[in-house]
C-alpha cells in the first residue's frame, strides 16, 4: 500500500475500547479521514474520525486491536484510505485495504486513490433515461431497470436475494463491454469463495472486480468497503469511458456497520438504534452511483429488511434513492414461484410510455390490473370455492394465474441445484408472451405447461 511510507508525525495510544482508539499527538494533530498506523509491521489500521481537543484525535480500528495498549507508538501516515485503480486490477478480488485476496499476485500497474472522494457535479449528469435489460422476464416488463440508476433488492432472509444479484451478473457480463464490480459488506466467507468460483467457471472474470469485507471483521472496515469498491468503479467510469455494474450484497450492512461506529464513538442513537447521521452516510454513498457524460455507473443493491418490515427505517432510506425496487416475496417463495419477486409491490420510475413505449407500459398496467383483481378474488376462493365466481372473474383467475407462472425463470446459477437449463428472454419475447397470455391464446393450455419455461413459444411444445 502506498502509506507504508510512514511519515514523521508520531503519537502515542492513550486508550483502547474495543475498536475505538485515543491517540496524542505533540506536534501536529492529524486530519479528519487520515489513517494511521502502530504495531510492529504497522499493520494495525485506525481510521481518525473526530479531534477531541488539540492534542487528542479519536479514531476507528479497520483491523483487529489485539496488542495494542496504552504507550504504543502510533504513526500519521498522512493520508486516507485509499483504493487500487487501474486495469491491473481486474479479474481480482481485493480487501478494504486494497490487498488482493484471492491468492493471486498483486497487480503491478496501479494507481491508488483516496475512497472519499466527492459525487459528480450535477452539469456532468446525463439526463437521458434507458433502460436497462436484463434478461429476466418479471424484471424487464413489470420493474424496468435504468441504465446508470439504482436498483434496490429487497427482501427477509433466504428469499433469493444473492441468488437474484449472481444471475444478473451473469446475463450482464455476456451482453455488455462494460465492467462488472462486486462489492460484499459483510458477507459470509462461504458466499465469496462461492461467487469467486462461479465467476471463473463461467469466464467472466477477466472483466470483473470482487471487493470483499466479512462478516467477522471489525465494523470499521465494513463501514469504508462499499466506498473503495465506488472509487474503483469511478475509475472505470471516468477514466477509461466504459459502463459499469456495481452489485452491492448488503447495503443494510454498510448501514449497520454504521450503526455500530456511531455506538462505539459515543453518539447518541435515533430511531430504532440507528446512528443519527444514518441519511449523510447512505448519500456519501450512493450519490457518487450516477451517469456521467463519459459513462454510467449502473447500481443494483441487496437490501435486507429486518423481520420484513418495509417501514424500517434502513429501509425507508434506502428506498429513496432507488429509481427502481424490486420486492421480494416470502410467500411466492414457498409457492415455488421463482424469481420470488412480489409483482404488486415492486415499481420502477422507468414504467411510463415515454421511456418504455405505449405498448409497453399499457401492457405492464394490464398485467397489473389482472394480478390485482386476482389478489381481491383469493378470499372467495377460499371461502366458496372458484365455481361460485362469475365466468368473467374466472377468466381473470386463470390469466393471472398463467402469467404468474409465465413470470417465473430457470436461472443459470441454481441450474446445478435443480437440473433446469437456465434461459435468458429478451424484452420484446417477454411482453409478446404477456400479450398473448391476457389475450387468451393460452386458456385451454395447463397452467404447469407456462411454469419455469422461457418464451411463450415453448409452452405449445409441452403442452
Amino acid at each position: 500500500m502506498t502509506d507504508k511510507a510512514i511519515s514523521t508525525n508520531v503519537g502515542t495510544v492513550v486508550s483502547v475500547r474495543g475498536s475505538v482508539v485515543d491517540a496524542r499527538f505533540e506536534a501536529q494533530l492529524p486530519t479528519i479521514y487520515s489513517v494511521l498506523r502502530a504495531g510492529v509491521k504497522h499493520e494495525i489500521v485506525i481510521e481518525v474520525l473526530s479531534q477531541r481537543d488539540k492534542g487528542h484525535v479519536r479514531g476507528i480500528a479497520l483491523t483487529p486491536t489485539q496488542g495494542l495498549a496504552r504507550g504504543t507508538r502510533i504513526e500519521d501516515t498522512g493520508l486516507p484510505l485509499m483504493a487500487p485503480v487501474g486495469n491491473g486490477i481486474l479479474s481480482h478480488m481485493f480487501d478494504v485495504f486494497g490487498n488482493v485476496i484471492d491468492g493471486g499476485a498483486s497487480p503491478s500497474d496501479v494507481q491508488w486513490r483516496s475512497v472519499h472522494q466527492p459525487p459528480p457535479a450535477l452539469s456532468r449528469r446525463s439526463t437521458k433515461s434507458e433502460v436497462f435489460e436484463t434478461g429476466i422476464k418479471v424484471i424487464d416488463v413489470l420493474v424496468p431497470l435504468e441504465r446508470g440508476g439504482k436498483a434496490g433488492l429487497f427482501g427477509g432472509a433466504g428469499v433469493g436475494k444473492t441468488v437474484l444479484l449472481t444471475e444478473m451478473i451473469h446475463n450482464m457480463i455476456g451482453r455488455q463491454e462494460g465492467v462488472s464490480l462486486f462489492c460484499g459488506i459483510g458477507e459470509r466467507c462461504r458466499e465469496g469463495e462461492e461467487l469467486y468460483r462461479a465467476m471463473k467457471d463461467a469466464e467472466v472474470l477477466p472483466n470483473m472486480v470482487m471487493v470483499f469485507s466479512q462478516m467477522n471483521e471489525p465494523p470499521g472496515s465494513r463501514f469504508r468497503v462499499g466506498l473503495a469498491a465506488l472509487t474503483m468503479a469511478e475509475y472505470f467510469r471516468d477514466d477509461e469511458h466504459k459502463d459499469v455494474l456495481l452489485l452491492i450484497d448488503n447495503i443494510f450492512r454498510f448501514i449497520q456497520a454504521g450503526m455500530e461506529v456511531s455506538g462505539m464513538m459515543g453518539q447518541m442513537p435515533s430511531r430504532l438504534g440507528y446512528q443519527p447521521t444514518m441519511g449523510t452516510e447512505l448519500s456519501s454513498l450512493e450519490e457518487r452511483i450516477a451517469n456521467t457524460d463519459t459513462g454510467a455507473i449502473t447500481s443494483i443493491q441487496a437490501v435486507y429488511v429486518p423481520a420484513d418490515d418495509f417501514t424500517d427505517p434502513a429501509a425507508v432510506h434506502t428506498f429513496s434513492h432507488l429509481s427502481a425496487s424490486i420486492v421480494l416475496s416470502r410467500k411466492r417463495a414457498s409457492e415455488g414461484l421463482f424469481p420470488a419477486i412480489d409483482l404488486l409491490k415492486s415499481s420502477s420510475k422507468m414504467a411510463t410510455p415515454g421511456i418504455v413505449g405505449e405498448r409497453h407500459y399499457t401492457l405492464a398496467q394490464e398485467i397489473r390490473k389482472t394480478l390485482a383483481q386476482y389478489e381481491d378474488l383469493k378470499d372467495i376462493i377460499a371461502m366458496l370455492g372458484l365455481e361460485q365466481l362469475s365466468p368473467d372473474d374466472r377468466a381473470i383467475v386463470a390469466r393471472a394465474r398463467r402469467l404468474e407462472r409465465f413470470l417465473t425463470q430457470p436461472f443459470f446459477t441454481t441450474e446445478k441445484f435443480t437440473g433446469i437449463k437456465g434461459k435468458l428472454v429478451s424484452l420484446q419475447d417477454s411482453v409478446t408472451g404477456c400479450e398473448r397470455i391476457l389475450n387468451d391464446e393460452f386458456k385451454d393450455c395447463p397452467e404447469s405447461a407456462l411454469y419455469m419455461i422461457g418464451k411463450i413459444d415453448e409452452a405449445k411444445k409441452s403442452d
